[in-house]
């Protein structure tokens, strides 16, 4: 059956919904292609229920601090897994049902084909016994969690992923977590305060892409406080009656399970891309352009985790709506790069904004730092532990980035963000108003010294502010 239609997108997760958005207030003559579950990535096995788990993983972990508030009893309190992972998964359900009731659920057959679609050319597009064709095509496919394919013919259901760790009926009694990118520090910490045995494994020296070393050395200290992490050698994994013995240099262990958070690639393959003629990267991605996403100079747009790069709802998001703008419009939005931020939900938090570490100018660069030791909020909470620090422009005062780790830190970056973002300078950022006693004067205490760093002549031969940085061994497992 051969359909004609003005745009056809592939892929129901954030990105093609929000390019369906911009379509329908052009033309209703449109298809959204997906294959497998509805209920976008973030929604079913991504943020949202890793989230949940980490949450309630939080939640058990505070009878630990009772005692020292006087709370007695706190070590009869048990873990019921079966009911604990019941509670991610309803959830879970509760945030695709969500999704759905708000987009897919309203979409008839003429507009909602399930399959995978396969390129014949630019312009078609083929679909089990659908041929589509297509003025315009956006492709919103989304991504998957890496499993080498060797891994996965070796040790079968012994490797769990984000992907299909809410379904286990029971938590595993211990687990290896291979690659400590945000995915793989988030739920090894988060199984370790259920209960799990976790052993963290990356063969780089560096944990959640932290890119400043001083960070970077913070969180990994404050993380081997509750369970090893293994840096800097490759894992060797053998199969045993009982699970796997994992070995790293000459440290060793026998666990249950393996949890592989090795970063997320592209779901291109399916897609033959390759019959539109146009080179891809090592992960497949077709050339394209960063701000109108437009795949060479074909009526074909590219968004979301398919673009490949760091896994954010919020940029699949927009990128969907400007993809979509563009596959009806003749005259073509341009996707705006804001600054950067990533944040990882560990406890405590892990951030980082605008230029980091590794790209910023170290003759023309002033840093300043302020441990959560002292700050009164964090004292209060039991969590002051953690690093946060603010990179400035010597000549110009302007605030560059910031890398932090410590409580609350989420909130933290979007401040440092924002004012970034406005191109505020350390001047004008301490003329914002401060309140007490909150997390916030942490920020407000590295501004101060960021301050009287820029006002103090630069010191011959060392880096204004800070010693040139120390280089970092390896390269850390891309979790995403």
């Amino acid at each position: 059956m051969t359909k004609s239609v003005a745009v056809a997108v592939i892929g129901a997760g954030h990105a093609g919904l929000n390019a369906i958005k911009e379509i329908r207030k052009v033309t209703d003559d449109w298809v959204l292609i997906n294959g497998g579950p509805l209920g976008t990535t973030c929604a079913r096995i991504g943020c949202m229920p890793s989230k949940v788990a980490i949450h309630l993983a939080e939640t058990f972990d505070t009878r630990r601090r009772f005692g020292r508030y006087g709370v007695a009893g706190a070590d009869a309190l048990q873990l019921d897994a079966p009911a604990a992972l019941e509670h991610v998964r309803d959830l879970r359900d509760t945030f695709v049902d969500l999704v759905l009731a708000n987009t897919t659920d309203e979409m008839d057959d003429d507009h909602l084909i399930d399959g995978y679609a396969q390129f014949v050319d630019p312009h078609t597009l083929r679909v089990g016994d659908h041929e589509i064709k297509a003025d315009a095509v956006v492709v919103a496919a989304g991504a998957r969690s890496v499993v080498p394919a060797d891994w996965q013919s070796a040790f079968g259901d012994g490797v769990l992923t984000v992907d299909t760790v809410f379904e286990q009926a029971q938590l595993p009694e211990s687990v290896a977590v291979i690659g400590l990118g945000p995915v793989g520090l988030e739920i090894g910490q988060a199984l370790h305060r259920l209960g799990v045995a976790v052993t963290g494994i990356d063969h780089g020296e560096r944990v959640c892409r932290i890119q400043d070393p001083a960070v970077n050395r913070a969180a990994i200290d404050i993380v081997q406080r509750e369970f090893p992490l293994w840096l800097g050698r490759e894992p060797e994994i053998e199969r045993t009656d009982s699970g796997f013995r994992v070995r790293a240099g000459d440290r060793e262990v026998h666990v249950e399970k393996l949890f592989l958070a090795l970063g997320r690639r592209p779901n291109l393959d399916r897609l033959g891309l390759d019959r539109l003629g146009l080179p891809g990267d090592r992960l497949g991605v077709p050339r394209y352009d960063p701000e109108t996403l437009r795949v060479g100079r074909l009526p074909v747009y590219i968004a979301g985790d398919a673009a490949g790069g760091i896994a954010n709802l919020q940029r699949a998001a927009e990128q969907g709506r400007i993809a979509g703008y563009n596959a009806v419009h003749r005259r073509k939005k341009r996707y705006a790069r804001r600054t950067p931020m990533a944040i990882v939900f560990t406890e405590p938090n892990i951030a980082w904004v605008g230029r980091d570490w590794s790209s910023l100018d170290h003759d023309r660069t002033v840093v300043a730092e302020q441990r959560f030791g002292p700050v009164g909020r964090a004292l209060i909470m039991g969590q002051n532990r953690g690093l946060l620090r603010l990179y400035a422009d010597r000549r110009s005062r302007r605030l560059l980035g910031a890398s932090m780790t410590g409580p609350r830190c989420e909130h933290l970056a979007h401040l440092a963000c924002w004012a970034i973002e406005s191109g505020m300078t350390v001047d004008r950022a301490l003329d914002m108003p401060f309140y007490h006693p909150v997390i916030e004067e942490a920020l407000q205490d590295a501004l101060i010294d960021l301050k009287h760093a820029l006002s103090r002549p630069r010191p011959r031969g060392r880096l204004s502010g800070w010693l040139r940085p120390t280089p970092v061994k390896g390269a850390s497992h891309a979790g995403a």
